[in-house]
């Protein structure tokens, strides 16, 4: 008879009780933060629970832009951004030539969704020519020094140390700190003039050239819109910028806080295309709060470097320059040096949810079309509630049968497999649960399926094992012994077969979409929870059970009874002996 083997594996063999108290706690812990978090039932898809539909509909004055390409891309962005990992069954698809239908499940926030889907995120960077309090008028202030020490403390910063990504960061607003103003014309402030000493309008000479009058022309107009603009008047707000082209001056909104700040912005420096990736994270060490990481391309990260460097050596009236979304400043920094380095921060006392919105529509890019609602109408989940009452049973059914199969054939054995498969469901519900509110995850009827079918996969782990055991127990070997030989040949069969599973749902989630990534995910998931339930409680669980005189002896009714297994008992070997021989015969 075999003994199992001394060292580390005897020793995990001898305090099973460790692993299963992992498993037990790591339950217990994620069920608290399911009831933490509020969410005790995984969120529905909207084939199951209804749901909100939003009809966007492509805005006129952009006929020669509208077209199957465009839409089509429009309809990839637009899935990207409400979806996330692709699990979250919000549905986007075309209708028509100019249309885009958004199916967005119960229980998502469906205010944020639209807000997600419309957004064309349009980003620029422009520098700032002048600023002033909404409704008031441009203060002119002495030029900013890279100290900072003769100015007014401006709206946020913008540094770069050696060895540290580049920075843009949005302080607190004051009237006195973000409303500043050089008082410069916009076509005097083009020219680079470094000197603070300049004019507040350019004075006109009989040399001027037509286009010198032009811009004075439109510096003129860009001075009277800027000194009518109120941005505490929404329409007003939202009519700033609108339209306007990258390569002129314009007027834009932004708010600081509670106050609200009106600028006058140079030509676009750099352009939202030139973000590589943006990543939103929590800034733990300074305090600063949410805040958004933006990594530029190479192109990008030069033009970067270039305006930042223009601002720090005074090539512009401020100090500042504005990032820009869909023509409303969101942050406006103050910039001391040149930033290289390819990468930049934006924060301006975002929520965590703030940070991630626009993380994502700066990493999946702009909408090449502009959209407006053209209607919002609530999805009833009727025919979703039978279909789900219908899965389910059809799930409870599969799960009866194989039970019943456990019991016929493993006897007390079954015992096992069904507290294994009762860990499993707990440890799945709790994760799905969890995941709603992380990932949106949303559980639709294929995915449903995929549990059902992962019944299977669990069960056929179980069924390994025990094999493996018997097997061991058919060569002579008792029950404690035979637990730990049969372990190591059954890990590496339940190891390929899982691998196997888990490899064909990492392939279908990465080529298929919609529903049938739901189901992938499930498969995945719970394929990946049968490997844990294995390994840290099935097979301890046995090492335990093999100790005691039921399992320990092989009682007729454990499953593990020598004699239903078909074991001989060993043969008693006797050795001839020869008749003494007489002398005499001899």
């Amino acid at each position: 008879m075999a003994a199992p083997k001394k060292g580390r594996t005897a020793s995990a063999q001898s305090k099973p009780g460790r692993s299963l108290a992992l498993i037990l706690i790591a339950i217990v812990a994620l069920t608290g933060g399911m009831f933490a978090a509020g969410h005790t039932t995984p969120r529905l898809g909207i084939d199951l629970a209804g749901g909100t539909s939003i009809t966007l509909e492509a805005k006129s004055g952009q006929e020669s832009a509208i077209n199957k390409t465009n839409m089509n891309t429009a309809v990839d962005i637009m899935n990207r951004r409400v979806n996330g990992l692709g699990v979250s069954e919000a549905e986007v698809q075309t209708q028509g030539d100019r249309n885009i239908i958004v199916n967005i499940p119960k229980g998502t926030n469906s205010k944020q969704a639209r807000d997600q889907v419309g957004t064309t995120a349009k980003l620029y960077f422009r520098p700032v020519l002048q600023s002033a309090p909404s409704g008031g008028a441009a203060v002119p202030s002495p030029s900013a020094t890279p100290s900072g020490s003769a100015s007014p403390k401006p709206s946020g910063s913008a540094t770069a140390s050696p060895g540290a990504s580049a920075s843009a960061s949005e302080g607190e607003a004051t009237p006195s700190a973000s409303a500043t103003s050089q008082g410069r014309a916009v076509s005097e402030a083009l020219k680079a003039d470094s000197s603070p000493s300049a004019s507040a309008k350019p004075s006109a000479t009989p040399s001027a050239s037509a286009p010198a009058d032009a811009a004075a022309a439109d510096d003129s107009k860009l001075q009277a819109q800027f000194a009518a603009l109120d941005c505490t008047d929404p329409k007003q707000r939202d009519a700033a910028g609108k339209n306007a082209k990258p390569a002129v001056p314009t007027v834009a909104c932004g708010q600081d806080g509670e106050q609200w700040t009106k600028f006058v912005l140079g030509p676009v420096a750099v352009d939202g295309t030139d973000v590589d990736k943006a990543r939103a994270i929590l800034d733990t060490q300074s305090g600063a709060g949410w805040k958004v990481t933006m990594d530029f391309t190479g192109a990008g990260g030069k033009k970067f470097a270039k305006i930042t460097g223009d601002l720090a050596t005074k090539q512009s009236p401020q100090n500042e320059f504005a990032i820009v979304l869909d023509d409303k400043v969101i942050s406006h920094p103050y910039v001391r040096q040149a930033i290289s380095g390819g990468n930049a921060e934006i924060s301006g006392n975002f929520t965590q949810q703030e940070a991630q919105d626009l993380s994502n529509m700066l990493s999946y890019g702009a909408l090449p079309l502009t959209f407006k609602e053209a209607s919002v109408t609530t999805v009833t989940a009727a025919l979703g509630t039978d279909q789900l009452h219908a899965g389910l049973l059809a799930g409870a059914i599969g799960l009866a049968l194989v039970v019943i199969y456990l019991v016929l054939y493993y006897r007390g054995l079954s015992l096992i497999a069904v507290a294994s498969l009762l860990v499993s469901a707990a440890l799945t519900y709790v994760i799905m649960s969890l995941l709603g509110p992380a990932i949106g995850f949303a559980l639709n009827l294929p995915a449903v399926c995929g549990a059902i079918v992962a019944i299977g996969i669990t069960a056929d782990s179980f069924i390994v094992y025990f094999e493996r055991i018997r097997d061991e127990i058919r060569e002579g070997r008792t029950l404690r012994p035979a637990v730990e030989r049969a372990w190591p040949r059954a890990r590496r069969t339940i190891l390929v077969s899982d691998f196997v599973s888990f490899l064909a749902a990492a392939v279908l989630f990465v080529v298929t979409v919609g529903k049938v990534q739901g189901f992938a995910f499930t498969l995945g998931l719970t394929t990946v929870l049968d490997v844990v339930v294995v390994f840290f409680f099935t097979k301890p669980l046995m090492t335990i059970v093999a100790r005691t005189k039921f399992f320990g002896q092989g009682h007729k009714w454990s499953g593990l009874d020598p004699k239903s297994l078909g074991v001989q008992p060993p043969l008693r070997r006797t050795r001839r002996t020869s008749a003494p021989v007489d002398p005499k015969e001899a």
